[in-house]
């Protein structure tokens, strides 16, 4: 493989994808570097999501973005968890929360004592052991010291990208305006070597990073990195999409309502709400998902219906020769638990951990691939899981998901847990133990058993330790403010 000095980097496309990996690098790499971003005002980017993870704060910490003015101009609010509405079965729901629930012991985590104190008829819902579920469920919040809370945000990801657009050219990215017309390759090398835009300006570069949405104009129409298709374990293949005004304060939650055919998002921001109906095709028509989309909204219809068709799925090689992957070109796993713009970031991070200032090698090459999958196949099974383990049979979309083959990782994790209450992280995955607790009990699947170490402490002791972290959850949360009382004096937009 060639041994070029990499000092040019052009970035294709902009949106939220290409615009973090511009903030990023200039701001953490620039100098040394000269970042050339294409952009065309011609070709709208996706931009619906508008809910992140908490992930995405050690990001701007990098950066040195300060929270509230992050907030006021992408018009934010907080985001304490995910709403899980009529998944496990109609009229039955449940929170996935970002914070750590009860105690663990050296042996055996709190959902063995829980599990215990189910049995006893002693323990109160497995939320209510979490400041952040309770916080969500009395629309309470604030930044506390030492992340007392964990949190992330709703936010415009329009707003997002121009606020990260201004954080680039302040540390020296070029914007070029234009469409790509041509891109250009090294005939022996295979690499790219230039791109050639309409207005006949060529732009080259040692470094290409790909952020022109589902197409892949480069990692795909030109260098042929394949796709894998997931659409058999994610059969949702389009969504639809509309703004509408705020009838309420906004909520600290993204809200997640299941359809017979898919499921709809509900996300509050400061100045709208965003919202938008996940479908399968082989189920619904495009006109019958606007229709059950725009009768399930509240307030007043700001923008006409948006449809957007994806395949769910991964990138067989999100580095391929000296083009980086970034966003939709890289794949897509639909928006469930809001991991778009994480593995956004984390493509972005992994890159500067192995930035090839001396030139590409190979082995950086196979490790990123390696650990982009890693990642992408742990999310797509806790994905998945929302669909597999539910109690709906009331339409064919649900009956597919619930008899479908899954994949084995995911078919372990679900027996360990539903035999032995037992859950499991691996190195660098997303999400932890906490998070497979939450969404397989929230689910409907109940351990077979508890940990024997929970029958060490006697019945009175263990309705103490229950009592005590119920109490301390609740005591701390009324402490909090409102929500929108919060963001007024914290953050409101002008």
């Amino acid at each position: 493989m060639e041994q070029r000095k990499v000092h040019r980097i052009v970035i294709a496309g902009g949106g939220t994808a290409g615009w973090m990996a511009a903030a990023s690098l200039s701001r953490l790499l620039g100098r040394t570097l000269d970042i050339t971003l294409i952009e065309s005002d011609a070709i709208g980017t996706v931009g619906v999501g508008e809910a992140t993870i908490p992930t995405l704060l050690t990001l701007h910490e990098l950066l040195k973005i300060k929270e509230q003015d992050f907030l006021a101009a992408v018009r934010g609010t907080f985001k304490l968890g995910i709403s899980f509405e009529n998944w496990r079965d109609v009229g039955k729901d449940y929170i996935h929360s970002f914070g750590w629930t009860g105690k663990d012991c050296w042996a055996a985590g709190f959902q063995h004592f829980w599990l215990k104190g189910q049995r006893m008829g002693i323990s109160r819902e497995y939320g209510e052991y979490c400041a952040e579920w309770v916080a969500a469920k009395q629309n309470r919040f604030a930044v506390l010291p030492s992340k007392g809370l964990n949190y992330a945000y709703h936010l415009d990801s329009s707003l997002y990208a121009r606020f990260l657009r201004n954080i680039a050219e302040g540390h020296g990215v070029r914007r070029l305006e234009g469409q790509i017309r041509q891109v250009n390759r090294d005939g022996e090398s295979g690499y790219i070597s230039s791109l050639d835009l309409d207005s006949g300006v060529r732009v080259e570069g040692e470094l290409f990073v790909d952020c022109t949405g589902f197409r892949g104009l480069l990692i795909e129409q030109t260098l042929q990195a394949g796709y894998e298709d997931w659409t058999h374990w994610l059969p949702c293949n389009s969504a639809v999409a509309v703004q509408t005004e705020s009838v309420a304060p906004p909520i600290p939650y993204t809200r997640s309502i299941a359809h017979d055919a898919g499921w709809q998002w509900r996300i509050p921001l400061q100045h709208r709400v965003g919202n938008g109906l996940v479908f399968s095709r082989e189920h619904y028509s495009d006109e019958q998902a606007i229709e059950r989309l725009l009768g399930n909204v509240e307030g007043k219809v700001l923008t006409d219906p948006r449809v957007i068709r994806f395949a769910a799925g991964t990138r067989k090689l999100h580095w391929k020769h000296n083009c980086v992957a970034l966003g939709l070109s890289s794949g897509f796993i639909e928006p469930l638990e809001s991991t778009s713009i994480h593995l956004i970031q984390r493509g972005v991070i992994r890159l500067m951990q192995m930035f090839p200032y001396d030139g590409i090698r190979q082995p950086d090459v196979d490790e990123f691939n390696n650990q982009m999958r890693f990642e992408i196949e742990n999310i797509r099974d806790f994905i998945v899981l929302h669909y597999h383990v539910t109690e709906r049979s009331d339409s064919d979309f649900w009956r597919y998901c619930r008899s479908m083959t899954i994949p084995e990782t995911l078919a372990h994790r679900i027996e360990l847990f539903r035999q032995t209450g037992r859950v499991f992280k691996v190195p660098t995955e997303l999400f932890g133990e906490n998070s497979w607790i939450q969404v397989m009990l929230g689910q409907g699947l109940v351990p077979e058993q508890y940990h024997p170490i929970v029958n060490m402490m006697e019945d009175d002791e263990l309705r103490r330790f229950l009592t005590g972290i119920h109490d301390s959850a609740q005591r701390m949360v009324q402490q909090l403010p409102a929500h929108q009382r919060f963001i007024d004096h914290y953050c409101r937009a002008s």
